[in-house]
């Protein structure tokens, strides 16, 4: 794979993450960043340490999306 593809898929993988697509709920925008950071690791974009820390980073996403709605913003 080369690197332009790995930089495209991440740079994607970040926007999702910061822009959600309209009407997804927390639950569905973890769900669809898991989604893609299995793909990238499948297709050998990124390796298992790469795909912990997106991983990672999804799930801290989740829990400040949570805590938010808990929380009354």
């Amino acid at each position: 794979m080369s690197d332009d593809a790995k930089q495209e898929a991440l740079a994607a993988w970040y926007k999702l993450l910061r822009q959600p697509e309209i009407r997804m709920d927390s639950e569905e925008h973890y769900d669809e960043l898991l989604k893609a950071a299995d793909e990238m690791e499948r297709t050998g974009l990124i390796n298992g340490s790469e795909w912990r820390v997106l991983v990672r980073e999804a799930g801290v996403a989740f829990a400040s999306a949570i805590a938010g709605l808990g929380g009354g913003t």
